[in-house]
């Protein structure tokens, strides 16, 4: 059997940001499970704001098709969410949004159906995100998508993080580590 193919990306177009890191602390947990990780930067994948009579003039975006085509291909991925506004990024739900879009002859919903994805989420508030993750889960879940039961917010991630961008205090790394690992077991058992 083929090693589970993962996508992780964070819902955050900033250089530094937090969720960027946290989720690359995960995707090392998915490695070390056995799983074949691809890390993408939104910021690679600049779209326009999704329209539909954009999209009925020119078709889908070719950056929201890439992104797209790494939906489909990954067997699970990994999403962390910053919190904006005690919601997810504007960034984020378009891009959702361009994958939504069936192309002629596509299955409704092909890059999210009954996909599994694990959600967390960094800030460095109290709170750590976590009132983005319950709209987050309610939109992916509205998608089809599989979220995972568990998720983890690291509240005051500015003081979690080296220069390295690896996470200082060891509780909140295993947590995060087992995060990636839980992922990969579950796609792991999906496949067979």
């Amino acid at each position: 059997m083929s090693k589970p193919n993962i996508l992780a990306f964070a819902g955050s177009l900033r250089r530094e940001s937090f969720n960027k890191k946290l989720v690359k602390v995960a995707a090392k947990g998915a490695e070390e499970a056995g799983g074949d990780v691809t890390f993408i930067d939104l910021a690679d994948y600049p779209m326009p704001h999704f329209d539909e009579d954009l999209e009925a003039a020119k078709g889908m975006d070719p950056n929201a098709r890439k992104f797209k085509e790494l939906m489909i291909a990954a067997d699970g991925i990994l999403l962390a969410s910053p919190e904006y506004n005690g919601s997810i990024s504007s960034v984020l739900k378009n891009a959702i949004d361009w994958a939504s879009r069936p192309e002629h002859g596509e299955v409704p919903l092909i890059a999210f159906k009954d996909k599994p994805i694990q959600l967390m989420s960094a800030s460095p508030g109290g709170l750590g995100g976590i009132r983005g993750l319950i709209l987050l889960r309610g939109l992916l879940g509205g998608i089809q998508m599989m979220c995972m039961p568990q998720h983890h917010c690291l509240a005051r991630a500015h003081e979690f993080f080296d220069a390295s961008g690896e996470i200082t205090d060891h509780r909140q790394r295993d947590i995060v580590l087992g995060l990636g690992k839980k992922l990969v077991e579950v796609v792991t058992k999906l496949k067979a």
